[in-house]
């Protein structure tokens, strides 16, 4: 995923969920309806939480300093991480307590226009921007499916907008299924029991988000087709002879950094070597333009202490 592809999806959530936010709590102002209540701090919420999106990409950068060798491309899987702290709390703890009192007091809801032509309005701006979301993502996602684009992106912006945008689609529709039954019936409780799946919708997607951005914290290596076509960039056959193991991590969505054990003949010099090193780094900077730091470690390949290693299967090889 390229970051400006990231940033378009972004910006237009965010302008579509300042706009619905307002829309909202007018409405709630003159309905008085706790569904309107919940999806107006909702839009709050994910208003905040694209604007974590876009200073945390601004943050990763900065360039890498002595304290910070790696540079500062995680700061975006720590601000993502915040994403689902704030849907968590701010947008379905408070759904909870707001649905809970409503149903502990319910009142009927007033001027239902006000509701159900807000909720119309916010179904369609939400509507565009999950659009948006849908098409930057399609550039990177391939022939994944949408659940594995979600777990396997190493970029978390656009997948955090997609279920943002997801979440806020099905929540409109739990509101307008609340308000409705609720005018229908005259019976408030309804309302109240719209806004209570409101918050459970959010806190699920909340804690689908902090499980996908705590992995990449913790540091993901490269997806399979990339260390596939690393390896097989590191491999010449003539000075290169194989890989003896590889170690891959993230160090941002777009950085990677690459470590590896590889087997050199036994009677080449120390120029020679050199130069397969110098070789194998470019091979592999053309094969995947994400490897930013590489390093790689000569050896003579050994079928013994291959067959003697604690995990062959893992590490095989090396003296």
């Amino acid at each position: 995923m390229s970051a400006s592809g990231g940033t378009k999806a972004i910006i237009a959530a965010l302008s579509a969920n300042l706009a619905i936010a307002v829309a909202k709590f007018v409405a709630f102002a003159f309905s008085g309806s706790s569904s309107l209540l919940a999806e107006g701090v909702h839009s709050i919420a994910d208003s905040g939480n694209q604007a974590l999106l876009l200073i945390g990409g601004r943050k990763a950068k900065r360039a890498a300093s002595e304290e910070h060798p790696f540079g500062y491309g995680r700061e975006r899987y720590v601000y993502a991480f915040l994403v689902s702290i704030v849907l968590f709390s701010v947008g379905g703890m408070f759904a909870l307590y707001e649905g809970y009192e409503k149903i502990r007091h319910p009142h009927p809801v007033e001027h239902w226009y006000w509701p159900v032509g807000v909720l119309v309005f916010a179904i369609i701006a939400e509507g565009s921007s999950f659009r948006t979301a849908i098409k930057e993502s399609n550039h990177t996602r391939g022939s994944l499916s949408w659940i594995e684009f979600i777990r396997r992106a190493k970029a978390p912006e656009l997948p955090v907008v997609l279920l943002e945008d997801f979440g806020a689609l099905i929540g409109l529709a739990l509101a307008l299924a609340g308000v409705g039954i609720a005018l229908g019936t005259h019976n408030g409780v309804w309302d109240g029991v719209g806004t209570l799946c409101i918050g459970s919708l959010l806190i699920v997607i909340a804690l689908v988000l902090a499980t996908e951005t705590k992995s990449l914290l913790i540091g993901e290596g490269a997806n399979p087709d990339s260390a596939a076509k690393i390896r097989s960039a590191i491999v010449d056959g003539a000075t290169v002879t194989r890989v003896i193991h590889m170690r891959t991590l993230h160090l941002g969505p777009e950085e990677l950094l690459v470590a590896a054990k590889i087997a050199v003949r036994h009677d080449d010099t120390a120029t020679e070597v050199a130069q397969a090193i110098d070789a194998a780094e470019e091979r592999i900077r053309a094969a995947e333009p994400f490897a930013r730091v590489i390093y790689l470690e000569p050896d003579i390949y050994s079928d013994t202490a291959a067959s003697a290693g604690p995990d062959p299967a893992q590490t095989p090889g090396g003296r």
